[in-house]
């Protein structure tokens, strides 16, 4: 970082006074003025000039108003020109330094163009190779000019693909009135050619393939490309149809985002194939039966059609059952036993093929599914013969068995009767895990400086990397601290510490604090950690485990500036990867400190204490007794004693109402909220030390009472994070109150239909202590999730805590219960959680949720859905051999009429009914 010894507005010593003036023009951020000053200059002074260049560009970097906004554009400006090699100059252009308007002033396409053609050739075609974050969108304006000017190969790069179909060939201009179309100027466009094939390769692309420009013919994406398939007013096309479709089925084939393949359809359907071009392309159609559902639906039905036509082989259908069979969704289900049994009305020859086909869907796990599939076969025996009957005999024992008796009767032999259809499953569980333990500390500093060279370009870095850092930058300063900072020194160089205040929470990132001290390049003599007030390590919008995180680096940055005070290791580095400390490993660390004459930090420690399982092995406590300095003799009592006792969780109902003193809309959703949650009484911090120490205020906030309140819903609302594994490591054995604090994040992936929360259920679920009742309200809570991938993740909440004896069946299934109830979680998604968790083995559990869940469901008027619960205890209770009437599913059995609610309950009712 530059020192900023000298201004940002004072040219460079010893240089031209043609350089002095150029640099002079750069500091006062007039990069209007560049151009005309860099063509006085001469090759050699360009060069003497990068130095000078380069140091503005570190000093204004990290400044944010508007005189340094201008200066940076014209450091960008000048360093083009003076970087006499291209690549230099790509490099310079293309740096994260200056994106946005910086690369679109009009300054810069001046110096560039005045280059040689070759150089200029050269420079857009780097830049447009860059890839990912190293692309800058607002360069292309620039790469498109020098490109259509020297004519020179078209990049085709994905990034200035996705730049080039975001300019629409110039459609911001046809929507201020011009008189052609997208169409109209695709045709013109001299890049089409060379980059409509490879928008097809595109990810993401969804949005602009559906914006329309104007109503006009021609005048959006699909549209467009549909037309250019046709001929233009000079008779010929660009791309030939043929071209076109077997670009887009392609497309459709390789899979990709819903919203992609979607736009995709829409272009497919713009080019609408005809029935004997589709016919070409059968086996493209069969391919798209297993993508997404509108994809499948589309290729089911033109397969459909294609087959009333004639069109295609009659084992089509058949080979397109074996895929859309086995599909979870009931509409393309029912439309593929629709179209077999259309073919079979069509030619009778073929009801013995369709039967077997039709036969597929007997595993279904919707009954009434297999009872359609069971009507079309009844419907086509006769046809058939008997020669298909061994077959469907086999396939009808994956029937439900409320439809074994009507299979056997079919089919002229009983089904079901084997003996394995009817015992008992047996409770197939994950093993329980196993926390990974963090290995051996780093051995050498460059080693250390590795580690944190891969933590810092990473992103999301798990807890054991930068524990080990953390600790590998403590033992090393301990130990050499010039070869610590002659490791770090090419890391510090690209990832360099601003020394500022920020807007984010403090993370695992900014380990790079304590790094940058260990290099004297962060100022810490006599650096006070607070909370109020500017610190480098907090933001306006800190929480409350960000703030810990802080302490701890903080009390680092400081010791290992301070000659003599380095501690050979941190006391609070876990053993394992759920951040839990190994108490015989705590004790020994603390003798280390004592026979080092070294004190503990009290961050440190207290992170420490936080972290250590709780122990009754004598011979750990008699070795924790025998320690001397305060420390170690709290450490004593604390393992002793236990620690901080658990919590116990209260239910509550929050529904705060309306609040006349709120008039923003987007700050009152949370005004008709009706949201189960807990509430602890906090009050404990664990046992003092003999000389009465407490937990710091910092550390003791992480288990201070909690309830449900709005200006707690406001506060985390404004967080733009959310729990992360390493919060869940500063608290490893108190899983119950981290879950009740964490609860609005995952009550939201039910009742707000967020994304995301449910990940972190899983690292709760394998943490330590009391499993109550805000971890399972929190499961019962994600178990009912918007999105299938929070979904899962509650399944492998669930089986996790089933694998370590952690699961209530009975509370999480009254939860369960009350949210269905309140219509917080529906019955459809929890159903399909259930099944998850059913499909793994785990019946036995299943069915202890539902076994509780169901009964006040089927009390009253069941809420929509209810049936598909009742058909997943039906399948639980059969296969882990559940025995006992529940009053509520016999009377719901005992209704009239033949609706699925009442077979599903008639089925349960005899499984729990049988001897």
């Amino acid at each position: 970082m530059s020192t900023g010894t000298r201004s940002t507005t004072e040219p460079a010593q010893g240089l031209t006074e043609a350089c002095r003036a150029l640099l002079a023009a750069v500091g006062e951020g007039d990069a209007g003025r560049v151009p005309g000053l860099l063509a006085a200059l001469g090759p050699a002074e360009r060069r003497s000039c990068v130095p000078a260049l380069k140091e503005l560009r570190r000093d204004n970097r990290s400044k944010w108003h508007r005189e340094a906004e201008r200066r940076m554009t014209a450091v960008l400006v000048a360093g083009a020109g003076c970087h006499p090699g291209a690549a230099g100059a790509a490099t310079w252009i293309g740096s994260r330094d200056f994106t946005g308007a910086r690369a679109r002033h009009p300054a810069l396409a001046d110096v560039v163009e005045a280059q040689p053609e070759e150089w200029q050739i050269e420079v857009v075609g780097r830049l447009a190779a860059k890839r990912g974050s190293g692309w800058n969108d607002a360069l292309y304006p620039l790469i498109e000019r020098v490109v259509r000017r020297t004519g020179c190969t078209v990049p085709a790069s994905d990034d200035f693909t996705l730049s080039w179909l975001r300019s629409a060939a110039g459609a911001e201009r046809g929507r201020r009135g011009t008189p052609d179309t997208l169409l109209e100027r695709l045709r013109r466009d001299p890049f089409t050619p060379a980059l409509l094939p490879r928008v097809f390769e595109l990810e993401n692309v969804a949005w602009h393939l559906d914006l329309t420009y104007t109503t006009r013919s021609g005048d959006s994406w699909p549209a467009a490309i549909a037309g250019i398939a046709g001929p233009g007013p000079d008779g010929a096309a660009l791309f030939g149809r043929d071209e076109l479709i077997d670009l887009c089925l392609g497309r459709l084939v390789r899979g990709g985002r819903p919203g992609d393949q979607k736009a995709f359809l829409g272009v497919l359907a713009a080019l609408a194939p005809t029935p004997p071009e589709y016919a070409a392309r059968v086996r493209d159609l069969l391919a798209l039966l297993d993508g997404i559902p509108a994809v499948a639906g589309h290729a089911q039905q033109v397969l459909t059609e294609l087959d009333e036509a004639g069109l295609v082989e009659p084992e089509v259908v058949t080979e397109a059952s074996v895929v859309v069979l086995f599909r979870s969704e009931k509409k393309l289900v029912r439309a593929q036993l629709g179209w077999l049994e259309q073919a079979a009305r069509r030619s009778p020859e073929r009801s013995g093929p369709v039967a077997l086909a039709a036969a597929e869907a007997f595993g279904h796990p919707d009954t009434t599914i297999q009872e359609r599939a069971l009507n079309v076969v009844a419907r086509r025996l006769k046809a058939a013969g008997g020669a298909v009957l061994p077959e469907l005999r086999l396939a009808a024992e994956a029937l439900n068995p409320v439809h074994h008796p009507r299979a056997g009767e079919l089919f002229g032999a009983p089904v079901g009767e084997s003996g394995d259809g009817d015992t008992a499953w047996d409770e197939l569980l994950p093993p329980a895990p196993v926390p990974a333990p963090l290995g051996e500390p780093i051995a050498t500093p460059v080693e250390v400086a590795e580690e944190l060279s891969s933590l810092l370009v990473g992103g999301e870095t798990g807890v054991a990397q930068f524990e080990r850092v953390l600790d590998g930058l403590v033992r090393h300063t301990h130990r050499d601290r010039a070869a610590l900072a002659e490791a770090l020194e090419p890391v510090l160089r690209v990832h360099r510490w601003q020394n500022v205040g920020r807007w984010r929470d403090c993370g695992p990132g900014d380990v790079l604090y304590v790094a940058a001290a260990v290099a004297g390049q962060a100022d810490v003599r006599g650096l006070v950690f607070r909370t109020k007030g500017p610190h480098p390590l907090l933001g306006g919008e800190t929480t409350t485990y960000g703030t810990v995180l802080a302490a701890r680096l903080a009390e680092a940055a400081v010791r290992l500036g301070i000659p003599g005070d380095c501690p050979p290791l941190l006391l609070a580095t876990p053993t394992d990867a759920s951040g839990a400390i190994a108490p015989e490993v705590l004790v020994g660390r603390l003798a280390e400190y004592e026979a080092a004459g070294v004190a503990a930090g009290p961050a440190d420690l207290n992170a420490a204490l936080l972290r250590v399982a709780p122990t009754t092995d004598p011979a750990v406590l008699a070795a924790a007794d025998r320690l001397t300095r305060p420390a170690g003799r709290w450490a004593a009592v604390w393992l002793r004693e236990g620690g901080v006792p658990a919590q116990s969780s209260e239910r509550v109902l929050f529904a705060p109402g309306r609040d006349p003193g709120r008039r923003n809309a987007w700050a009152r959703w949370w005004e008709e909220l009706k949201r189960l949650t807990v509430a602890q009484k906090g009050g404990t911090t664990g046992p003092a030390g003999p000389a009465g120490e407490q937990l710091d205020k910092h550390f003791r906030v992480l288990l201070d009472a909690t309830e449900p309140s709005v200006n707690r819903i406001r506060a985390q609302s404004r967080w733009p994070w959310s729990p992360t594994a390493h919060w869940s490591a500063m608290l490893p054995h108190h899983r119950e109150e981290q879950a009740a604090r964490w609860l609005d994040w995952f009550a939201a992936s039910a009742d707000q239909e967020q994304r995301g929360a449910a990940g972190m259920l899983v690292v709760l679920a394998e943490a330590g202590g009391p499993a109550g009742l805000a971890l399972h309200l929190a499961l019962a809570y994600c178990l009912g999730a918007r999105y299938p991938e929070d979904r899962t993740a509650a399944v492998d909440a669930l089986l996790v805590l089933a694998a370590r004896g952690d699961l209530d069946g009975a509370l999480l299934g009254r939860e369960l219960g009350e949210l269905v109830g309140h219509g917080t979680v529906k019955p459809n998604r929890l159903a399909d959680s259930l099944a998850t968790a059913a499909g793994t083995g785990a019946y036995r559990t299943v069915w202890s949720v539902l076994a509780t869940a169901l009964p006040p469901l089927l009390a009253g008027e069941a809420p929509r859905g209810t049936v598909d619960l009742v058909a997943v205890a039906a399948e639980a209770a059969r296969r882990c051999g559940a025995r006992g009437p529940l009053p509520e599913v016999t009377a719901t059995a005992g209704r009239p009429g033949a609706g699925r609610l009442v077979k599903e309950a008639r089925a349960l009712r005899d499984t729990l009914a049988a001897p």
